[in-house]
């Protein structure tokens, strides 16, 4: 159906970033791989689709960007979905030979493929392909134009059960509570918190702007070209137990995302080291900065986002991330715990600042006095001067199943965005699932990276019981 026809009732404004995200040549896509234990049904989810999802209004409405032919103020306007329209189900042979290097070529060819603007942004891909860890696959594709990765992720569990209890949502990690203290060591407590606050928040934010205005990346061993294209891209994904990490955690008297950061680091190092032959160069240290993006939503109940699909409701929705620039240590170290060292104290220091609400606030003032060009070009500037992104999403406790498939494993990660490697880690009950998106002209071989940041969790783990955790030297 034509733009021009659609009805124009409840037409909503589109926000800053998902203008900036619909920019040409900034086109950002969210990749969300389902594995399941069962043979995949394509009525069922149709009809689950049409039950959840599109009563989203973000999911039946077509974006007018307001650039090209169409030229005016970007809107959202609201459509009526075929969902069958919106899941495709190709057909592939049976006896394939290596489904999950398919898998791989498919999840990259459907990523490369354009979106088609004239329809709501999203499309699930249902494959009757049995891998080594599932009996069908369901890959969703979701322009980032509709919410930030965190709420999208968020907004897909929410159409998921437990399978012990079908009309019971998922359930996901409490937060600790802290111990209770009394007034006077609480007020003290709180005043030495906001100090710390102040003070980090000053250095982390300054950092973050030297290098954004004069440093960047002193290596360019995983820098892309500029103006490259990405069709070369390359999505791999492997599964690990959470258990080993949670080990490695408890030794050291750190948190998984220390510890999952430390890997990442001592992976790196190793690849870099064996691939350009930088043992003596890597002896001093070697500076890559990667992005890790912060989700400052306040409402993130999963029962927020059910209701929204159920209810209509209000709940805060759109692009609300920050983000932070990180050094990675990418020393050469015979001791592999210090990589987690160094993880647990650069981790530290971004949790005891506000440079996430102030890399959010700096994006939307420069959209707000200088406009989207101008944002556009902070945007490059800011993935210009760092190669790598990084994001571990905590997934559900207990087994889940989507629209009556049982799950096995969520991969997630993200295409469009100027970085030759990205590195996206989900949870789901006791299992760890490594999605890594490279450019292969940059790295051609992802498997090997990959292998070598699973490795080093297990010289971790063989290394942790026989160490005592002291504080990194900095």
């Amino acid at each position: 159906m034509a733009i021009k026809k659609q009805v124009m009732e409840g037409e909503e404004p589109v926000s800053p970033f998902a203008q900036l995200f619909s920019l040409p040549g900034l086109d950002v896509f969210n990749i969300v791989t389902i594995g399941c234990k069962t043979e995949g049904d394509p009525s069922t989810v149709v009809e689950g689709l049409k039950n959840t999802l599109i009563n989203h209004p973000r999911f039946s409405s077509i974006l007018v960007t307001g650039h090209g032919e169409r030229k005016g103020k970007a809107r959202w306007i609201p459509t009526k979905v075929n969902v069958e329209e919106h899941v495709i189900v190709p057909e592939i042979d049976p006896n394939i030979e290596n489904p999950d290097e398919f898998l791989e070529d498919y999840t990259s060819n459907m990523a490369l493929s354009p979106m088609d603007m004239s329809k709501p942004l999203w499309e699930f891909h249902l494959l009757k392909l049995k891998t080594s860890n599932a009996e069908s696959i369901a890959i969703a594709r979701f322009h980032h134009s509709l919410g930030d990765g965190m709420s999208l992720m968020s907004l897909l569990l929410a159409c998921t059960r437990k399978t012990c209890d079908p009309e019971a949502l998922p359930t996901f990690v409490a937060p600790k509570k802290s111990k209770a203290k009394n007034a006077c060591w609480s007020l003290v407590a709180w005043l030495w918190f906001i100090l710390r606050l102040m003070f980090h928040t000053c250095i982390e934010v300054i950092k973050a702007m030297v290098i954004i205005c004069f440093a960047g990346d002193t290596t360019a061993y995983l820098m892309g070209k500029p103006g490259v294209t990405l069709s070369t891209n390359k999505f791999i994904h492997r599964i690990i137990s959470l258990d080993e990490v949670k080990n490695v955690k408890n030794a050291l008297n750190m948190t998984v995302n220390d510890v999952l950061f430390g890997m990442v680091q001592a992976g790196l190092s190793r690849y870099l080291n064996q691939r350009y032959d930088l043992e003596t160069t890597l002896k001093t240290r070697k500076t890559i900065y990667g992005v890790v993006f912060f989700n400052l939503r306040p409402n993130k109940d999963i029962e927020d986002l059910a209701n929204m699909m159920a209810k209509g409701s209000k709940c805060r929705w759109g692009n609300s991330i920050g983000y932070v620039l990180i050094p990675l240590w990418m020393k050469s170290e015979d001791d592999i715990l210090e990589y987690v060292r160094q993880a647990k104290t650069t981790m530290d220091r971004k949790k005891l600042s506000l440079e996430p609400l102030f890399s959010f606030g700096l994006l939307k003032l420069t959209m707000e006095v200088f406009g989207l060009t101008a944002l556009k070009n902070l945007v490059k500037r800011i993935f210009g001067s760092t190669t790598v992104v990084f994001s571990n999403v905590v997934g559900p406790v207990e087994e889940i199943s989507f629209f009556g498939h049982q799950i096995s494993y969520i991969a997630a990660s993200t295409f469009g965005i100027p970085q030759a490697l990205v590195i996206s880690i989900q949870s789901y009950v006791d299992k760890l699932i490594i999605n890594i998106n490279v450019d292969l002209d940059v790295i051609p071989d992802p498997h090997h990276l990959c292998d070598l940041i699973i490795e080093a969790l297990g010289m971790m783990s063989s290394a942790a019981p026989k160490k005592l955790f002291h504080p990194s030297k900095v």
